[in-house]
C-alpha cells in the first residue's frame, strides 16, 4: 500500500465527512436515524478491528508496536480461517452498529465490506483489493456523514 493511496483515502474521507458540516442538506432530514451509544460503540469497535486487520497486513511495523498484537498479526497474516474470522467479526460489528440506519445504506455498506473480504481471499490482484478497500471506506464515511445522527441528537437541526 503506497503513501499516495493512504493520503488519497484519508483526503477522500475528510472531504466526505466535512461535507456534513459544509452541505446544508446533510444529514438527510428524511433518512437520517439516531445511532444509540451502544450501537456507536459496537460500530467503532468493528471499525477498530477492521483497522487492526488492514494494519496487520499493510503496516505490520505499526501494529506490532502495539502490546499484545503478535498473535493476532500472525493469525491475520496466515490468511486462513483465523484471518477470515478476524475480518468477519469486526465487519459484523460494524453492521450491527449500523443496523437501524436506512436499509439501502446498510445494504451498501454490507456489499462494500463483502467486496473487501472476497478480494482479500480470492487470490486476485492487489489493486482490486485496494480498490475495494478504498470504496468501502468512502462508502462507510458517506453513510456516517449523510445519515447517522449521534446519540445526543434526536432530529436533524435546521440550518
Amino acid at each position: 500500500m503506497s503513501n499516495a493511496f493512504v493520503l488519497s483515502l484519508a483526503a477522500a474521507v475528510v472531504l466526505v465527512l466535512a461535507a456534513r458540516l459544509l452541505v446544508a442538506p446533510l444529514p438527510s432530514r428524511r433518512h437520517a436515524r439516531v445511532i444509540t451509544l451502544p450501537e456507536a460503540l459496537v460500530a467503532v469497535a468493528g471499525i477498530g478491528g477492521l483497522a487492526l486487520h488492514c494494519g496487520s497486513m499493510f503496516f505490520p511495523s505499526v501494529i506490532s508496536a502495539l502490546p499484545g498484537t503478535g498473535q493476532a498479526m500472525s493469525d491475520i497474516d496466515g490468511l486462513g480461517t483465523a484471518s477470515i474470522l478476524w475480518y468477519v467479526v469486526p465487519a459484523a460489528l460494524v453492521m450491527i452498529g449500523l443496523r437501524r440506519q436506512h436499509p439501502a445504506a446498510v445494504a451498501t455498506v454490507a456489499l462494500a465490506l463483502s467486496a473487501v473480504g472476497i478480494t482479500m481471499y480470492d487470490g486476485g490482484p492487489l489493486t482490486v483489493h485496494l480498490t475495494a478497500i478504498f470504496v468501502s471506506v468512502v462508502v462507510l464515511a458517506g453513510v456516517v456523514s449523510a445519515l447517522v445522527l449521534p446519540p445526543w441528537q434526536r432530529t436533524v437541526a435546521f440550518r
